[in-house]
């Protein structure tokens, strides 16, 4: 009896005692994977809740390839969606290099460490700054609209579709609007940035410029094929449509217009429904913190490899679990590129 408790003992010492290495994998890397999963079912509660979003609100929700149209230094050139794929293969090569750094590091060559290393950080840091730059064209806006009071957006487009900035034809009246502001406003009221021309002058020159005018979404039902597919899939019933309004009815939603729209923020959306920027915002600012932080991490571990501290472990089990990381920001993005910009 005590020598099976003895052998007990001994296999629970062995078991609990330290040093070994769960599906043979070290500590470092199981934490590693720890964190990925809980990280992975963060962003899928974000995901979700944005289609959930866009699903409900479908007949305002903006169309990710009239909305992301900029590309550097070709300022008035549609090009929708170019730029955003251009980063996605940015940060999906940065992966690549990140692969042979880690393979360099099994075969403990330092000098190939350091270079793969370079390089993910360089295609780290142009995609967080890439996704600056688009932050600043979606804030900034290029056409401008209308919200009307019901909440409804209002773009501007010409006879043949083309869309319109408010620029090209809002006329400027002899009216002067002072912004309020805490130290001028009743009980220290303040209110956003004035927008650059008024409602007047908005409804103004769409009077004066019959050429022009007002796109908008609209929802119509469709007719499936019996009642049976209606009742279980409600969504086949609704086709998204954008419908150029004819000057008659543009004239009489323009008359509901309640405040001049430019670019994007958390209040308010020129190309449709308020929570497409918060989404915006909140998941891809997310997700540019996970790679800024990867950035300064790799950051941290290149010049670790420069001092030669894993060379002297024998080991660059580190920029493994860094790897770890850093492809799983690279297939996140995958997925934020085809839910959010793609579908």
């Amino acid at each position: 009896m005590e020598a099976t408790v003895t052998t007990a003992n001994s296999e629970a010492n062995k078991t609990w005692g330290g040093g070994n290495e769960p599906m043979g994998a070290s500590y470092g890397k199981l934490m590693m994977w720890f964190f990925i999963v809980s990280d992975a079912l963060t962003f899928s509660g974000f995901l979700a809740a944005y289609g959930f979003s866009r699903f409900k609100f479908i007949e305002t929700w903006p169309l990710a390839d009239e909305v992301f149209t900029h590309f550097p230094f070709m300022h008035g050139v549609p090009a929708p969606m170019y730029y955003v794929a251009l980063m996605t293969f940015i940060l999906i090569f940065s992966s690549v290099t990140m692969v042979l750094a880690v393979d360099a590091g099994h075969k403990l060559d330092k000098t190939k460490v350091t270079f793969y290393m370079f390089l993910t950080i360089i295609g780290g840091l142009i995609f967080v700054g890439s996704q600056a730059w688009e932050w600043k064209n979606f804030i900034k806006g290029e056409y401008g609209a209308i919200e009307t009071k019901g909440g409804s957006i209002l773009q501007f487009v010409d006879n043949t579709g083309k869309r319109v900035a408010l620029a090209e034809f809002a006329s400027t009246l002899p009216e002067e609007r002072e912004q309020l502001s805490r130290n001028k406003g009743r009980w220290f009221m303040s209110e956003s940035t004035l927008p650059t021309y008024s409602v007047a002058e908005v409804q103004a020159g769409f009077k004066a410029n019959p050429n022009i005018l007002v796109r908008t979404e609209i929802i119509y039902e469709n007719s499936p094929a019996n009642k049976a597919d209606k009742k279980l899939h409600p969504s086949l019933n609704k086709i998204k449509h954008k419908e150029i309004l004819t000057r008659a009815e543009s004239e009489a939603r323009l008359a509901n217009a309640h405040y001049v729209v430019e670019g994007a923020n958390l209040q308010r959306n020129e190309y449709g429904s308020k929570l497409f920027a918060d989404f915006f915002f909140f998941i891809t600012g997310f997700h540019g913190f996970h790679v800024f932080s990867g950035v300064i991490i790799n950051i941290i571990i290149f010049f670790n490899v420069i001092m030669g501290t894993y060379e002297k472990r024998r080991s660059y089990e580190m920029v493994e679990k860094v790897g770890l990381y850093w492809h799983f920001v690279d297939l996140v993005w995958v997925f934020v590129f085809t839910v959010f910009y793609l579908v």
